[in-house]
């Protein structure tokens, strides 16, 4: 069985072996119950609530879009985890994109089922819990601003997508893929995710400016930790919203045709170690359950109607479906976290008294 490599580094169940991926998996889904046990009130207060689902369905949007890289026959989108931390904060952020890769896993068959781990892990984890805390914030540390803000956008969204794709290289690596040697998988996925990671970190800027010039409390209250209160966020979210449905029902209409970062440096690949560029392959029972299980729960696989797969139609519906979706599940993980850890503080309240 045969897999393809839609996306810039949403990785197909052939670039693993069972090993690694349910590794990956695991460390992902420990992460995610680590993150919701940790995450503090302020980050989830009322107001954030719907900014997450909204911000979460945008990036599921954004995702849709490849834009071309000139001179290379490649093509990128924003992986969305530095946007998303800068207007929410580093766990918020990461539980949406965790949301965004999981609802394109199950539902359009975008990355393997059994690569779902390592995905979220290397789209989700790094950059939103290691570039964001570690380069972002320090740099907006002593005060926000356009320009702290341009700079921190563009530096860390950059390594975060420097990260993942080499972290893509190491577990293909662990998994034994002999088609894809280390020496020349790395020299071409890092150089084409540097040109994709530098103009996700522009349009991450452009969209933080952006809020910020509209409610700077909020991108000031995620650096800060700080609750949102006395300030309404209807503008933003409204923003958001249109925004989200511009870019999945309009604009990736207009998305570069082009492979994927991570496809592109695959098929670079194959061609200089078997001497031509081919898929490659997937045997075993545990990958043939994989496709089973999301073949029965995709609805619109590749962001297309099955039967007229050819139909831009089945791209606008799949970007204001998908993004409805996205926005349903984020938000509502947001306020079922909000629920409980206000039982808790409540409970705390009363044990104290």
């Amino acid at each position: 069985m045969s897999e393809g490599f839609e996306c810039i580094m949403h990785m197909a169940d052939a670039l693993l072996s069972p090993f690694v991926g349910i590794t990956m998996s695991t460390i992902s889904v420990a992460t995610i119950g680590v993150s919701v046990a940790r995450v503090k009130m302020d980050e989830f207060s009322e107001k954030k609530v719907p900014i997450m689902g909204v911000a979460g369905a945008m990036i599921f949007a954004a995702q849709m879009i490849n834009f071309s890289i000139p001179a290379t026959g490649s093509s990128g989108h924003i992986g969305g985890g530095i946007l998303l931390a800068g207007l929410l904060g580093g766990i918020p952020a990461f539980l949406s994109i965790a949301a965004v890769l999981i609802i394109q896993c199950l539902f359009f068959a975008d990355g393997g089922l059994l690569a779902l781990g390592a995905n979220i892990f290397n789209l989700g984890v790094l950059p939103c819990l290691v570039a964001y805390p570690f380069i972002f914030k320090p740099i907006v540390r002593r005060g926000v601003g356009y320009r702290r803000l341009t700079i921190a956008s563009i530096v860390a969204a950059t390594a975060g997508l420097e990260l993942g794709a080499f972290f893509v290289v190491l577990q293909t690596l662990a998994s034994g893929i002999t088609e894809l040697p280390f020496g020349t998988f790395v020299i071409l996925m890092l150089p084409i995710h540097l040109a994709i990671g530098l103009i996700e970190g522009i349009v991450t800027a452009a969209v933080l400016c952006f809020v910020y010039k509209m409610r700077p409390e909020l991108i000031e209250s995620a650096q800060l930790g700080q609750r949102l209160s006395g300030v309404s966020m209807k503008r933003v979210i409204v923003a958001i919203a249109v925004i989200t449905v511009l870019i999945g029902g309009v604009l990736s209409l207009f998305a570069s045709t082009s492979p994927g970062g991570l496809e592109w440096a695959i098929e670079k690949t194959t061609e200089r170690s078997v001497g031509e560029a081919t898929e490659l392959e997937t045997e075993g029972a545990i990958f043939d359950h994989m496709a089973r299980v999301q073949e029965s729960t995709s609805f619109l696989p590749g962001y297309a109607f099955e039967q007229h797969p050819e139909k831009a139609m089945g791209t606008s519906v799949s970007g204001i479906v998908g993004a409805a979706i996205t926005f349903a599940l984020a938000g509502a993980a947001g306020f079922i976290i909000t629920v409980v850890k206000k039982g808790k503080k409540g409970r705390k309240v009363e044990t104290d008294v």
